[in-house]
């Protein structure tokens, strides 16, 4: 980072220190990022992601180094997070290009990361008089760093940088498997575009791309991946409606529900509206949009009326899915898509928060609501229509589970043979399709 922005490293410790203070008591971090001020807000995002994605090993050297916690929030998050920056300073001093495939990760120089953090422990009055304490703890740390790693990383939620209790889900649901999706999940997500298919194609797009100097790819259609990150405002043809971001695992459920021109459909947790969109793209049905938020609504609205599949045959409506009395006319669907709540465990390389903010008790009340959600829903499917479940989650209870306890209480419902289908997160390259986690089944109703 260049010496003119070293100045405003203070303003974004704190900035990112309230974050991960916010999320440690529950708050969603991007709700926190949305009320930051905008100046600090792409810094900020960008140290709170990097914490929030090594919290277990930052908490572990906070403890070897400080074992009684600090009673001012704002102090143990600003320690924890400037752990992590002196680790990385010390890191590139050792080997400059150890960081040169993550442009996303905060880079300092080690005298910068120590200076700056006590000036932002002066510049608040409740933390000045631990700011002696934060600089001989972040001292101790570059003297004694390899040997507080290694013990530090014998605690598997340090090594993993997720809590135990995730750890042992994954460890009993993938034996084979759990530690290269933790692994993965602490690898920053790729941009992923979906290429609005009725005003461009992909192969149009990825010229566009390379006119503007931007490096992208096509694994399959009609999916593009950028190489590196950046706002979408930087991406041509964004107010054109050429494209959409989402991730490639996303981008199956347009592609795995049945359509044809003419059908009634159902997205019945629509918003914000992207597998919304990714439907009206596939064909010219009559789609009804629902969700229980009435604000993420607004989102729904604009992104259809940025790709031009707003119109008369979209009808947005604000009602819990289960609720079927409050909303549905009685008429059957010929295709529905529940991309129900879940604990969104497949998508924390994009979230990092989510796995700080979810409880162990979290998988079994989703599965709880998305079990009823799907009976719901069941009801309105004309005889020969296709549901297609979906979950972002990589916990069995909420995917395998679900429906196999579905298909025991519905005589009338069959599992097709292209399901189910357990997406788990990979990382993304030109020569294979990676993307988050996702669960797939497409149900059938008999015909009478």
């Amino acid at each position: 980072m260049s010496t003119a922005l070293q100045p405003a490293l203070s303003q974004v410790l704190l900035a990112s220190a309230r974050h991960i203070q916010d999320v440690l008591q529950g708050a969603s971090l991007t709700d926190c990022l949305a009320q930051t001020p905008a100046p600090l807000r792409a810094a900020s995002q960008a140290h709170s992601f990097y914490c929030l994605r090594h919290l277990g090993l930052a908490q572990e050297l906070r403890q070897l180094l400080v074992p009684r916690q600090p009673k001012e929030a704002w102090f143990d998050a600003l320690m924890l997070q400037a752990l992590l920056l002196v680790d990385v300073a010390v890191q590139v001093q050792a080997d400059k290009n150890v960081f040169a495939d993550r442009p996303e990760t905060p880079v300092y120089s080690v005298h910068t990361v120590v200076d700056q953090a006590v000036e932002a422990a002066q510049s608040q009055r409740s933390m000045r008089p631990l700011k002696n304490l934060l600089n001989a703890v972040l001292r101790r740390f570059i003297r004694e760093r390899s040997a507080l790693l290694e013990k530090a990383q014998r605690k598997p939620q340090a090594r993993w940088n997720h809590p135990m209790w995730w750890i042992r889900a994954l460890k009993k649901a993938y034996p084979s498997q759990w530690q290269t999706i933790l692994q993965v999940a602490n690898i920053p997500a790729p941009l992923t575009l979906r290429v609005n298919q009725r005003r461009c194609s992909v192969a149009r797009m990825l010229a566009l791309l390379e006119q503007a100097g931007i490096e992208a790819w096509s694994p399959a259609e009609p999916t593009i991946v950028l190489a590196q990150a950046r706002p979408v405002q930087q991406i041509p043809a964004f107010d054109l409606g050429w494209w959409s971001v989402q991730d490639h695992s996303a981008q199956l459920a347009g592609q795995l529900l049945p359509l044809a021109d003419g059908m009634r459909v159902l997205d019945a947790c629509a918003a914000p509206g992207g597998k919304t969109a990714h439907l009206l793209e596939q064909a010219d049905i009559e789609l009804i949009a629902l969700d229980a938020d009435a604000r993420r609504l607004t989102r729904v609205h604009e992104n259809l009326a940025r790709l031009g599949l707003d119109g008369a045959h979209v009808q947005i409506q604000a009602a819990e899915a289960q609720a079927v009395a409050q909303w549905w006319d009685g008429k059957p669907f010929d295709a529905i898509l529940a991309d129900v709540p879940c604990t969104a465990s497949g998508i924390v390389r994009r979230h990092p928060d989510i796995r700080w903010l979810r409880r162990a008790t979290d998988v079994a009340a989703t599965a709880a609501l998305q079990q009823q959600i799907l009976q719901a829903l069941w009801g309105t499917l004309k005889p020969g229509g296709h549901l297609l479940y979906v979950t972002c989650s990589i916990f069995p209870e909420e995917g395998q589970q679900q429906i196999d306890h579905f298909l025991t209480q519905q005589a009338d419902a069959v599992l097709l043979p292209q399901s189910p289908l357990q997406r788990l997160p990979t990382v993304d390259t030109p020569e294979q399709a990676g993307g988050d986690g996702f669960f797939y089944a497409l149900l059938q109703k008999r015909p009478n």
